[in-house]
């Protein structure tokens, strides 16, 4: 995929009026400050869409079902390109599950993508803000929420055993989601994982800077299940 690059700034008011919510389009597609970033960013190309950006995520998986990955952007002259700048085309919000990784199961490379991992794919506050800034700045067209098959923080979470430290902080994010999906019919475990996959997916749309972006049609966030027998991302909905 080839992509074309031009820096992103805004003013010190702009970031000023994003704090007092007072955040509109031309904002949205500004991105923010340079004393925000840590490095130069560049912006994404005008025939990247998030349809397109998220056929291309399909897209991918479907080579790594398929076993004909291309292993694409893992060169050492791309190792070089990206050091100079990030411009991820798709962001995920992933289970921290070793299972699981994004760039092998998506068949992407090295700067394609801007990965979030979280025991139980939960939107944190703080997961929230990476995404948001995932999104605004580095300009991602896609967000997709990936949980899996037996995924074991939903397991503990139906189960709802004492657990130590702050695990548990993780599955009372997850409570809702077994608790919305319990009288459904089939596999329980499966239930409650995707209906915890389309709950951060509204939480992530509750959001001021994503929603923004989805009503001008430069965002897309959508939910996707992860067989772990087959490889195989179906889209949740």
């Amino acid at each position: 995929m080839s992509r074309q690059h031009s820096p992103i700034n805004v003013s010190r008011r702009s970031l000023f009026k994003f704090g007092a919510g007072a955040l509109g389009t031309g904002v949205l597609t500004a991105g923010l400050s340079s004393n925000l970033l840590a490095a130069e960013t560049k912006s994404v190309p005008d025939d990247i869409t998030p349809d397109k950006a998220l056929q291309e995520l399909l897209d991918g998986n479907d080579r790594f079902v398929k076993a004909k990955r291309r292993n694409p952007n893992q060169t050492q002259s791309r190792l070089v390109e990206v050091a100079k700048g990030q411009k991820p085309f798709a962001s995920i919000l992933g289970c921290a599950d070793s299972r699981v990784p994004s760039e092998i199961v998506f068949d992407q490379g090295l700067g394609d993508l801007f990965v979030c991992r979280i025991a139980g794919n939960i939107a944190t506050t703080q997961q929230i803000g990476s995404l948001e800034f995932g999104s605004l700045v580095l300009g991602t067209k896609v967000i997709m929420v990936v949980g899996h098959e037996r995924c074991g923080a939903v397991q503990a979470a139906i189960k709802g055993d004492p657990v130590p430290g702050r695990i548990g902080s993780l599955l009372e994010a997850i409570k809702p989601s077994v608790e919305s999906s319990k009288d459904k019919s089939g596999d329980k475990l499966e239930n409650a994982c995707k209906a915890n996959i389309l709950a951060q997916v509204e939480k992530l749309k509750s959001s001021t800077v994503l929603s923004e972006l989805v009503k001008a049609e430069k965002l897309k966030i959508v939910g996707g299940y992860y067989d772990l027998d087959t490889g195989r991302i179906s889209l949740v909905s």
